[in-house]
């Protein structure tokens, strides 16, 4: 009882920060809205700023979410959508929509092509770790950089194919927050939302499922149901993200594992604190690069930076775990 309390409050706190910081990023900026005209600072509040700064904590939140079940899931630390190469299949099929309306006018939405390709990723890193027998962790890792690598040569080619479009393409790719509508971030809401009711729902059965498919069954869990309804459920938030901001790196490897740091291993814990704590992360980030530099960068590339070392430190720390 002291624990859950204990817990509850570490959650309020980070919730506090999660808004407090949103304040803040809304009111900061290159263009100071106390000395602009009334109406302009309106349009920069509700029309820039704002959506930017939910957009960041629901990607973040979907990310965690979706990592923390990859890494449940599969049994390996270092999973995430980004590391299994979920993310560059999800990218894949969102610029391929683009560059079909482009090239001949069909205007087919990117998020349905996007979670179509996450889908078609993830089956093929699985299928493919398990071509010489069991899947080990270390044939998971390793497949997800080879389907990731593949998917993004596809991304080089529509790349190569787009001429004068491309520039933008990059600067989606390298993970943007900006220009987003309320219109794109109600339907994301709303996906991340069921997704995180859902893994909360089966939170339970996720602890046992982590045993393995044998010791799950023993103790009367329905193993290949919940596997699939819960890793198909990471898959598609991954792939609506990745439709609606590009391919931002490691956030689903490095929160997840903050989150077992400070609550342990329970999952009933862990999805929520790592939504929290992927939303914090994320608008950290975006806020930094947007603020902190004369010329504003991509948050992917800022999650990049910090998440490579966490992925080292991770692969050094489990190295005798993950080549089992």
């Amino acid at each position: 009882m002291k624990q859950n309390s204990k817990y509850m409050i570490f959650i309020m706190c980070i919730a506090a920060c999660l808004v407090g910081l949103g304040f803040f990023a809304i009111n900061v900026g290159k263009a100071n809205l106390s000395e602009l005209n009334t109406d302009i600072a309106k349009t920069i509040f509700y029309q820039i700023r704002l959506p930017r700064v939910i957009v960041a904590i629901v990607v973040g939140f979907g990310l965690s979410i979706s990592g923390a079940l990859f890494q449940s899931l599969l049994n390996n630390p270092l999973a995430d959508s980004y590391t299994l190469g979920i993310s560059s299949g999800g990218a894949f099929g969102a610029i391929l929509a683009i560059f079909i309306g482009l090239k001949t006018g069909i205007q087919i939405p990117t998020q349905i092509l996007a979670i179509i390709f996450a889908l078609i990723t993830l089956c093929m890193v699985l299928k493919l770790s398990q071509l010489k027998g069991g899947m080990s962790q270390s044939s998971l890792v390793l497949s997800g950089i080879i389907i990731g690598s593949f998917f993004s040569a596809g991304l080089s080619l529509l790349k190569s194919l787009a001429d004068e479009d491309v520039a933008s393409m990059i600067y989606w790719l390298m993970g943007n927050l900006s220009s987003k509508k309320l219109e794109q971030i109600i339907p994301l809401g709303i996906i991340v939302l069921l997704a995180f009711l859902l893994a909360y729902y089966f939170s339970q059965e996720l602890n046992i499922i982590t045993l393995g498919r044998k010791e799950a069954k023993t103790m009367g869990v329905d193993y290949d149901r919940i596997y699939k309804i819960l890793i198909i459920t990471a898959s598609v938030v991954t792939g609506y993200c990745v439709s609606i901001c590009g391919i931002i790196g490691f956030v689903g490897l490095v929160v997840p594992h903050l989150a077992r740091m400070a609550v342990g291993s329970n999952n009933k814990k862990i999805l929520p604190l790592s939504g929290l704590l992927g939303g914090l992360f994320l608008l950290t980030a975006d806020t930094l690069t947007r603020t902190i530099l004369a010329h504003e960068i991509p948050v992917g590339i800022l999650t990049t930076l910090v998440g490579g070392p966490f992925f080292i430190y991770i692969y050094l720390s489990k190295r005798g775990d993950i080549s089992d």
